[in-house]
């Protein structure tokens, strides 16, 4: 190899070891930005919250859309010894609705325990509800996944993530805030979800079950701006 030919040699690895550095830090800073935490949506400070622990507050004035929903006793309950639970094994989905007022910016959070199901055995929460049109973020003990849905003549799916599955037999916490179009969820305290849809501006809140899906459910509490 002659001089010249040994210094375009060498040239052309130090021009290669650049651009290979170049590539490498422009793939981690690209890692760096596409893989942060979004921030956490918030509702307004200040605003009153409204709790069922289902001690003292029945469902006499919630709406049953569909399904078997009834307060019962139950040992281990989070808080104390009465929650909610839905027993019908025979339609598409149950849904019940606490009452008014509807909210536009929300957050919900609850606590649910899937029971039994083989089809099924999931939990909900069900936001911005009107005249049967909803939003829906739903977890599933028997699928490894955390969905955001929108129902309106029937179910749709926005955004999912992997999860481990949740276990039978075992409490869960589901939480959820909705700001103007953008809506994030947790399940049991890792923020899973965060997407934009702007279809539905304001509704009702309501739980949530699919199939033959036996759920119970306690500690449902709700902040939020009336529509």
């Amino acid at each position: 190899m002659t001089g010249h030919e040994a210094k375009v040699s060498r040239r052309h690895a130090v021009t290669t070891a650049l651009k290979m550095g170049l590539a490498s830090f422009a793939s981690s800073m690209f890692t760096r930005v596409t893989s942060a935490t979004p921030d956490e949506l918030k509702v307004p400070d200040g605003l009153a919250a409204e709790r069922w622990d289902f001690e003292t507050k029945g469902i006499d004035s919630w709406t049953i859309v569909t399904g078997q929903w009834a307060v019962e006793e139950m040992a281990g309950a989070p808080s104390g010894k009465r929650v909610l639970v839905q027993r019908a094994v025979n339609n598409e989905f149950n849904v019940i609705v606490a009452p008014e007022p509807r909210y536009a910016d929300v957050e919900v959070s609850m606590r649910f325990r899937p029971i039994s199901g083989r089809e099924d055995a999931s939990g909900g929460v069900v936001f911005r509800f009107s005249d049967g049109r909803y939003y829906l973020i739903s977890a599933n003990a028997l699928e490894d996944n955390f969905r955001f849905y929108y129902y309106e003549r029937g179910r749709h799916m926005l955004e999912s993530a992997r999860v481990r599955a949740p276990a039978v037999g075992q409490w869960h916490t589901v939480r959820t805030v909705m700001v103007g179009d953008h809506v994030q969820g947790w399940l049991d305290g890792t923020l899973l979800l965060d997407y934009r849809d702007k279809r539905f501006a304001a509704g009702r809140v309501g739980l949530w079950t699919k199939a033959d899906s036996v759920t119970a459910f306690d500690d449902l509490t709700v902040r939020g701006v009336p529509a």
